[in-house]
């Protein structure tokens, strides 16, 4: 059954004054990605090249696949492959359990979330510590990510205060960001220096090197493989990318897009062991069904997203609705189309959450056509059997209205009659959920086409 969109909207808008806070926060991401945008002369022909690699890699991800895993095998390098999420987690848990890991530290990574690997590994004993500051506050408040890039934004500097009064024992009542920073510092130094193992997401997999690239600004990814003699990289199968020429081209875009800035503070290669006694170096690609989702016609093009969020940074939807106001663990647009390849059924709800406006397709830096997608899906509710009923009686309603002259010239003619009807009754949300953040309007004595026919008579004369 799926969960609707709407009423968890309606739940996060409660506080008007933090929606207009997430509001302004995201869209001034935006702004600033708009601005290193502007900076580049090139950047449109950037993103057609971005898209242009993806495509090419994907209708010939076999042949990648193949390269990649030499490559790195070649540079010393274990590799897995996992055809699912249960696939991948038994996986992770043979690798940690061989070595006998009790602690395992970990940078971001969407993937782990995807599995959901961490409880599945803390019901095995295996103890799992986030390590980019965000996550970590997340794992401390046992929350998931509302955004992908930037996890913990919907919480104010109070609200980490408070947490880490609770889970960190600091100072009472001192809430300032410098010093927050400060003690999670000091909390994820004694991690790193006591972990067995360390874990990093990918941003892209190199095939003709075998390099996996992890871009972060806060260097967690590091120091999360450069302390633990062993070291696990896991990505999807659609990170992978032919070569350095093609990376060139990612890395101008991902940041910009992303976060506003030229490029991430780190950018970190792995493809070697370090060297050394004991040392490992392990990769997991996964499936998970990406192989479905590349035969799938009308919405292969959400594997080309290299997850930079720059679609929930503009979309009006997500923006003032929150991450949270979304059933599938990916939010905003992104989310929608993966949430509906996953299981369109169970995360059907989101599908509303969409003005179609498009806007997400403008700054996407790979052109994932991400609101022709959902318009697409939209066509395909009723045939799943989760069409909205309400919605479903509307349009068949519209439907006969604008298939009969007669019938939609006398509404439009008369329409102006509503404004008869008591405020208080045509702002009822209970029988006219329009009314809900809206007042309704009003209307004029003649229809349109009246008037347009009327200035078009006077311009002829």
């Amino acid at each position: 059954m799926s969960t609707s969109h709407s009423k968890a909207a309606k739940r996060f808008l409660a506080n008007q004054n933090y929606a207009d806070w997430h509001d302004n926060t995201f869209w001034g991401v935006r702004v600033k990605r708009d601005s290193m945008a502007h900076q580049l002369p090139e950047w449109e022909e950037l993103r057609a090249m971005a898209s242009d690699i993806k495509k090419h890699t994907l209708t010939n991800i076999d042949r990648y696949l193949e390269q990649f895993a030499d490559a790195a095998e070649k540079n010393g390098v274990i590799v897995h492959w996992a055809k699912d999420a249960d696939d991948f987690n038994a996986i992770v848990y043979d690798i940690l359990r061989s070595h006998d890991v009790k602690k395992m530290v970990k940078s971001k990574s969407m993937l782990t979330e995807e599995c959901e690997m961490n409880p599945y590994l803390e019901e095995r004993g295996i103890e799992v510590v986030e390590t980019d500051l965000g996550e970590r506050i997340l794992q401390l408040a046992h929350q998931r990510p509302s955004h992908i890039v930037m996890p913990a934004t919907h919480l104010t500097h109070d609200d980490v205060g408070t947490l880490f009064e609770k889970e960190l024992h600091t100072e009472e009542g001192k809430h300032d960001p410098t010093y927050l920073t400060y003690e999670a510092r000091l909390s994820l130094r004694d991690e790193f220096l006591t972990a067995d193992a360390g874990m990093t997401g990918g941003n892209f997999g190199v095939a003709a090197t075998g390099d996996i690239v992890v871009c972060t600004n806060e260097g967690n990814a590091d120091m999360s493989t450069a302390v633990p003699k062993l070291q696990i990289s896991v990505i999807g199968l659609e990170k992978i990318i032919p070569d350095y020429e093609a990376l060139s081209v990612f890395v101008r875009l991902l940041a910009r897009s992303a976060t506003g800035q030229p490029s991430t503070v780190y950018t970190s290669h792995f493809r070697k062991k370090r060297p050394g006694g004991g040392q490992e170096l392990h990769y997991v690609i996964v499936d998970n069904g990406r192989s479905e989702w590349l035969a799938d016609a009308d919405h292969w093009q959400s594997l080309k997203c290299i997850r930079c969020g720059a679609c929930m940074n503009t979309c009006p939807v997500y923006r003032w609705s929150g991450g949270y106001s979304y059933s599938y663990f990916i939010p905003g647009p992104i989310g929608i189309n993966l949430g509906m390849l996953r299981n369109p059924k169970k995360y059907s709800g989101n599908v509303s959450a969409c003005s179609l406006c498009l806007s997400c397709q403008f700054v996407c830096p790979a052109k994932v056509n991400l609101g022709d997608q959902i318009y697409l899906w939209r066509q395909k509710l009723g045939p799943l059997g989760v069409a909205n009923e309400e919605k479903r009686m509307m349009c068949k309603g519209m439907t006969k209205v604008f298939n009969n002259p007669k019938v939609y010239n006398f509404l439009t003619k008369e329409a102006h009659l509503m404004n008869m009807v008591p405020g208080f009754l045509k702002n009822w949300d209970a029988i006219n959920p329009w009314a809900y953040g809206h007042d309704m309007m009003t209307f004029p004595r003649k229809p349109f086409h009246e008037m347009i026919k009327e200035v078009q008579n006077k311009e002829k004369e």
